[in-house]
């Protein structure tokens, strides 16, 4: 190994801008495209709307605009604004900002100064304006570098702040906005927020009710067992059901901030529950009893949170305030005082839940024993060296990059070639593959029994290590990569019903995902083109013009390893999975995956497409008939 010299040259010091350039992924997480209702491109919308939320929350301002295009974000509102003799320095100067005076801001989403700072060096563009007591201040900016810094000019409009920002596309490559993650985005501030009103590309967002309201938007109320339970208490709020599902459903947030991860308040809340619903029916329920099928939605105000990451996903803190009780005590003597209250107060709902229990119990006493079978048979069948090309790096909760964490997928395939494709081509450190043995079995309608006694689903299950939740899930995206034709696209939809039946809460927490590979390549001797639709394959000739060499991918086996690489690497293309606020999983499975119906029938005569492969000149043409 070559002596490497250490000495003065080797020490290095970055500006606040360099170094958030050169680090993205420790302030705003990871990247990514904006496929990922976590990447960076809303991250960096949220650090900008925590200000404006925060200014809401000290009781200035009841109304934000915000408006999105394809490559930019405009966020106003109408609080007090930025201090004019200190704009500059509130978004170009790390640790500069009013959130330190923690009597201005006790409880506010962020406390390092560092948000807008990070959309600032990582924004192509960044103007900020702040309009304050008749008098205005712009500054604009690229990359963090100033490029225009006006003075003081006398101005008619309202108080408040106005951050205009473009992404850099060379640091989230390819990205777009999806306007369904900005949506969801949108709606829990709202949620979080009674009064406030957001107006977003002509939309409206609004809430008088809280978390009861965010609830009734997450659920389909006619599958609820009993009508959601909704209390309220100095810094805490919590709203709460059971539904006909599996697994558990949680909303966790802090001082507004979602914490999708959860943290310290969501264990807490688990925890309570158990114990509250023990002590008020006398009876010693397993806790996966009580928990099986909830639904709830917590929400916490803490003095000087401590997040275990910059993107503020996950709580740490363990007391809700420095001199303050430890976090298991606030929320459990929370729930044991207003749950058990209410319950005795309703009767029918305690009647109601306690029945939900049983039946949760009833079910887990009868899988028990083909579950135990189900488990030896998984071991013997040697998971790790047969169906599963498992990756070389995994984490826990407590331990690990979570940058690296982050990359780590899961790639579901069918058949031999395919597989073999994708595993010569993959990223052994952080990507897997797990192979299928033909065609999944139908399980709409069945119960999770099926899961155990299939052995397909018992293997998928144990390989994502999700029997019992999300905690352990060991991939953060599950990724469905089939053959883009009829039997392909017949496996996804029976791959999503067994996801949606048995793990909802993985397409809702946005894990699961479509790979999108491309139909076409196009080339000629100096160039490659890659198409992922009729519409790029057209481009592409005429950008390559003459006639160059077109070939039609019909499925994965057909893409070499090689090509592959390129594929399943740093530009995949993926589709996320889904759900629309009105979407009702047992209305759309028997839709799709029940027995026929007039109407299926209809939609399958309306939308199927028997693609054909002409070549003609040299070229490819799809016809539909």
């Amino acid at each position: 190994m070559a002596d490497v010299q250490y000495n003065e040259d080797s020490i290095k010091s970055l500006d606040w801008k360099e170094h958030i350039r050169l680090r993205p992924g420790m302030y705003i997480g990871k990247l990514g495209d904006g496929s990922a209702q976590d990447d960076g491109i809303y991250v960096l919308v949220k650090e900008v709307l925590d200000n404006s939320i925060d200014e809401h929350m000290m009781g200035h301002g009841k109304t934000i605009n915000v408006k999105v295009t394809d490559r930019r974000v405009e966020v106003r509102d109408y609080g007090r604004g930025i201090p004019l003799g200190k704009v500059v320095d509130c978004v170009s100067k790390i640790n500069t900002g009013g959130k330190y005076d923690s009597g201005a801001f006790q409880k506010s989403v962020g406390l390092n100064g560092v948000g807008t700072k990070a959309v600032n060096a990582l924004s192509t563009y960044f103007k900020v304006q702040s309009f304050r007591d008749g008098e205005t201040k712009v500054a604009e900016f690229k990359r963090g570098e100033i490029v225009n810094d006006e003075k003081v000019s006398k101005t008619s409009d309202r108080n408040g702040t106005l951050t205009i920002f473009e992404p850099d596309d060379t640091v989230f490559k390819h990205y777009h906005f999806i306007p369904e993650y900005l949506d969801n985005l949108l709606w829990n501030y709202a949620f979080l927020n009674a009064g406030l009103v957001i107006n977003f590309n002509g939309k409206k967002y609004h809430s008088e009710k809280g978390l009861l309201d965010l609830l009734k938007r997450k659920t389909d109320e006619e599958a609820l067992r009993y009508p959601i339970i909704h209390l309220k208490g100095k810094d805490i709020e919590l709203a709460l059901t059971h539904a006909n599902q599996y697994g558990e459903e949680y909303y966790s947030f802090v001082n507004g901030q979602h914490t999708t991860q959860g943290g310290t308040h969501l264990a807490a809340l688990r925890e309570a529950l158990v114990r509250t619903v023990r002590e008020f029916y006398g009876k010693n329920f397993d806790a996966a009893d009580v928990r099986a099928s909830v639904v709830g939605a917590i929400a916490v105000r803490v003095q000087e949170p401590v997040f275990e990451s910059q993107t503020k996903t996950k709580l740490g803190s363990q007391n809700v305030a420095p001199e303050g009780p430890t976090m298991r005590t606030f929320i459990n003597d929370f729930l044991k005082t207003e749950l058990d209250n209410y319950l005795h107060r309703n009767s029918q709902v305690a009647e109601a839940l306690l029945k939900r229990i049983q039946q949760s119990e009833r079910e887990r006493k009868e899988i028990a024993g083909i579950k135990k079978l189900a488990n030896e048979r998984a071991k013997k069948a040697n998971l790790h060296n047969k169906k599963l090309r498992d990756c070389r790096i995994h984490f826990d909760d407590k331990k690990g990059d979570e940058e690296i964490k982050e990359k780590t997928m899961i790639f579901i395939t069918e058949g031999d070639s395919a597989s073999g494709s994708i595993t010569k081509s993959r990223d052994v450190q952080t990507q897997a593959v797990f192979s299928l043995r033909g065609k999944p079995f139908n399980c709409f309608g069945q119960t999770k029994k099926v899961v155990y006694e299939n052995e397909e689903f018992n293997l998928l299950q144990h390989a994502l290590n999700i029997e019992d939740g999300l905690e352990g899930l060991r991939y953060r995206k599950i990724v469905i990569a089939t053959d883009a034709d009829v039997d392909g696209m017949h496996i996804r939809l029976l791959l999503l019903t067994y996801f949606l039946q048995f793990f909802p809460e993985l397409v809702r927490n946005n894990h699961v995902y479509i790979l999108d590979t491309p139909l076409f390549r196009v080339r000629n001797k100096k160039e490659t083109i890659y198409c992922y639709s009729d519409e790029e394959r057209i481009a592409a000739i005429e950008k390559l013009g003459g006639k160059p060499e077109i070939t039609r991918f019909k499925g994965l086996g057909e893409i070499s390893p090689e090509e592959f690489g390129g594929f399943i690497g740093e530009d995949i293309r993926l589709d996320p999975v889904i759900l629309q606020k009105d979407t009702k999983i047992k209305d759309l499975l028997r839709f799709y995956m029940g027995k026929n119906t007039p109407q299926r029938q209809e939609f399958i005569i309306d939308k199927l497409r028997i693609e054909k492969d002409v070549v003609k000149d040299g070229e490819v043409e799809v016809a539909a008939s």
